[in-house]
């Protein structure tokens, strides 16, 4: 990106709302400077650091904040459930119970946090993912996946915009949050510096503080947007759409 400043202009914080980082992902290269530097190159403005099942220490966090100035850092997380994989926007710490869906969504509710489906379709138009598994291939439409998947009503939002989902995934799970009328966030998912940005969850608003990102995202003011990592950012909406 030439001119990161001018990608923001107009708008409030992009943040990329799905990122993990060698600091809590074993699977992950991704150092925190590096991801940093990458971040201000493309005119990311916020991140929601999302390891798996934790949460950075809180010296650890404390020390990338006063680095990280003035990009909005997130304390959250990706949690493996019983549902699948959820991503939690405002927790400092892992707690009991939290593999089941319907635990977390209480907890989440105590804490006033707010937590998104992650890549909800992915592998799902792939027939040999369900053989593998004993299953029939995924044939439900959007509106019969918004009625019966039980996910889809335990989360307050639904990941729209995932780097790791195909086109095909993340359209069909934007096509599911409209139908439900519930909140979206776009993220990366990225695992290294490439593709940090692809996917982003665009606020109306500079965030300075937690309270009102997550009043923000209740209240659905949330848009993703794709591309500020390739010069073409802009809206995610289904090509048909």
């Amino acid at each position: 990106m030439s001119d990161s400043g001018q990608v923001s202009e107009g708008l409030g914080t992009i943040l990329d709302a799905h990122i993990h980082t060698v600091r809590g992902a074993a699977d992950s290269s991704l150092q925190p400077d590096d991801l940093l530097e990458e971040a201000r190159r493309i005119g990311l403005t916020g991140i929601n650091i999302s390891e798996h099942d934790r949460v950075w220490e809180r010296y650890d966090w404390a020390a990338f904040e006063e680095t990280a100035s003035p990009i909005y850092l997130s304390r959250g997380m990706e949690v493996s459930t019983d549902l699948g994989h959820v991503i939690m926007f405002g927790v400092d710490q892992y707690m009991a119970g939290m593999r089941s869906a319907e635990r977390l969504r209480e907890i989440a509710d105590e804490l006033g946090a707010f937590i998104t489906v992650a890549h909800p379709f992915r592998h799902f138009f792939d027939p040999v993912t369900f053989l593998r598994q004993g299953k029939e291939p995924f044939d439900m439409t959007p509106e019969e996946a918004a009625e019966k998947m039980r996910v889809f009503h335990v989360v307050h939002g639904i990941e729209v915009g995932n780097g790791g989902n195909t086109r095909r995934e993340n359209e069909f799970a934007f096509k599911v949050a409209e139908i439900l009328d519930k909140p979206v966030t776009g993220g990366s998912d990225a695992h290294s510096t490439s593709g940090i940005g692809v996917y982003t969850t665009v606020f109306p608003e500079t965030l300075t503080d937690r309270p009102r990102m997550l009043e923000l995202l209740h209240t659905g003011k949330t848009v993703c947007y794709e591309g500020l990592n390739t010069g073409g950012f802009r809206p995610f909406v289904p090509e048909e759409a």
